[in-house]
């Protein structure tokens, strides 16, 4: 059904945002990240004892594409 919106105002819409009013048939966002951390990077919590004497992370990756993003309709 056809939506009857008033003033909008938007600040900032990210990389890999949607912004939307009203119908829509599809939303694709087009983005896509790759992380990476060390050992106890995404701990949270509280009194946490972390020991990493050596710790190294490999970013080495054979994969050429992880996520493909292609124009889809």
């Amino acid at each position: 059904m056809p939506a009857i919106v008033g003033a909008v105002q938007v600040i900032n819409i990210g990389s890999g945002g949607v912004f939307h009013i009203g119908d829509v048939f599809k939303i694709s966002p087009r983005s896509n990240t790759k992380t990476f951390a060390g050992a106890g990077s995404f701990n949270t919590g509280e009194n946490l004892s972390l020991y990493n004497n050596q710790s190294t992370t490999s970013t080495y990756d054979a994969n050429l594409v992880d996520q493909p993003i292609g124009l889809t309709l």
